[in-house]
């Protein structure tokens, strides 16, 4: 009985380092290059290797085709590491695309309405795009003007910051359209929104710790109250 087959395994394997370094350089001759970018002529490949041990650095091959092969002394172990810092910091700075999805009914009410158009709002101040669908039931599939209304009605109370990237289109029993952030959207305008939210929560709860100042007819005059007792005793 022949053995099942594993199912075929897609994660790639991370790239193995090909770079020759010290002794895995096997040619005759390089030219090599000293650490600080000095040409030092062509060098037999142990010569060359022993010129950047007696420096505590390594010898490594840096253009293989070329003839002979060019060898530049370094530290390798401190060169990767920086290339991998920058390949990092590369990645971090890319704009990543999100797509966010919110779903409408054709008869939404208009607390609904608001509360989803809030959600579209944020996800558009978030540099992300949106995708809205309007999801028809029953006899609500023959009227789809009114999921185009409520679509392009969205994007005009989001225009600001959001445009139409992708025009309302049926899609089934759905209708979709596609929304993407403006210039004037990002999340500079939310940090200020919260910075101005706490503010006003620290003005209040300032406000709420101190009792107010009694009105000035409010407070007792002066004898007032003697004048009371010398009435109770007569």
């Amino acid at each position: 009985m022949r053995p099942r087959r594993r199912p075929f395994d897609q994660t790639r394997p991370a790239p193995r380092d090909t770079t020759r370094i010290n002794d895995a350089i096997r040619v005759s001759r390089v030219r090599l290059i000293d650490d600080d970018g000095a040409q030092l002529g062509i060098k037999t490949t142990d010569e060359a290797r022993e010129y950047a041990y007696g420096k505590n650095l390594d010898l490594v091959e840096v253009a293989a085709q070329a003839d002979p092969p060019v060898a530049k002394i370094m530290d390798y172990g401190k060169y990767k590491y920086e290339q991998e810092q920058k390949a990092k910091q590369a990645r971090k700075h890319q704009s990543q695309i999100q797509v966010k999805e919110i779903k409408f009914r054709p008869k939404i009410g208009i607390h609904d309405y608001n509360t989803k158009k809030g959600h579209v709002e944020r996800f558009l101040n978030q540099r992300a795009k949106v995708k809205v669908t309007i999801m028809f039931r029953g006899r609500e599939q023959s009227h789809p003007e009114r999921g185009r209304d409520l679509l392009l009605r969205l994007a005009d109370d989001v225009k600001e910051i959001g445009q139409i990237e992708s025009q309302p289109l049926q899609d089934g029993r759905n209708m979709v359209m596609l929304l993407g952030p403006t210039k004037s959207a990002g999340v500079k305008r939310d940090a200020e929104d919260q910075n101005t939210e706490r503010r006003e929560e620290a003005v209040q709860g300032d406000r709420d710790g101190q009792s107010p100042a009694p009105a000035d007819d409010a407070q007792p005059q002066p004898g007032a109250q003697v004048v009371e007792e010398e009435a109770k005793v007569r």
